[in-house]
């Protein structure tokens, strides 16, 4: 049995300024530094040793995962969040309500397909792979998401917050939901 601790980076200025940001990157705001720092506490607080780290090319997963965990660990492109091609960096505002389906293809991004065979496969090779018990990934709200829809449907209701840790056991290829903590408001 292992555990995954899957958890989304921490605030950025992007997401501060409401700007749609998947391939692009932006640095971590003082309250993401912040968010990044209640994770390592609540790790911490719960007696949990982490034995592996990854996260996605974005510095932004970099810098988050530093802050959790001393780990020397692996950057993954298929960790990166879902590719908005074009709309990279524009406002919020213009990003349509999800389920996105192929809408971000014609500009040059990615469909909801892509985005779910790239982490589910990501992840999944990553856990097969690990030696380890409890293995920390730091990804992206949309791709945490459309990883959770893949194995535990309708159990989010909102939005991932910054920092937020899905948390999943591990055996035999088969990802069971556990608990969805958020370090900054948790109880320790």
């Amino acid at each position: 049995m292992k555990t995954l601790y899957l958890m989304r980076h921490g605030e950025t200025l992007f997401n501060q300024l409401r700007r749609i940001q998947g391939w692009c990157d932006s640095p971590l705001t003082a309250r993401g530094i912040g968010q990044a720092l209640a994770a390592s506490q609540w790790f911490a607080a719960q007696g949990i040793t982490l034995d592996e780290a990854y996260c996605s090319t974005a510095e932004r997963a970099a810098d988050t995962l530093e802050l959790v965990t001393k780990l020397p660990y692996q950057r993954k492109k298929g960790l990166r969040e879902h590719g908005f091609g074009q709309f990279e960096g524009q406002p919020e505002y213009l990003n349509p309500t999800p389920p996105y389906g192929d809408f971000f293809v014609p500009w040059g991004g990615e469909s909801d397909a892509q985005l779910e065979a790239r982490i589910t496969q990501t992840i999944d090779t990553i856990m097969e792979q690990a030696t380890g018990a409890n293995i920390l990934v730091v990804s992206h709200a949309g791709a945490c998401h459309t990883f959770l829809q893949h194995y535990a449907p309708n159990q989010l209701h909102q939005r991932l917050p910054n920092a937020g840790i899905i948390i999943f056991d591990y055996a035999q290829g088969d990802f069971k939901l556990r608990q969805i903590v958020d370090p900054e408001n948790a109880q320790a």
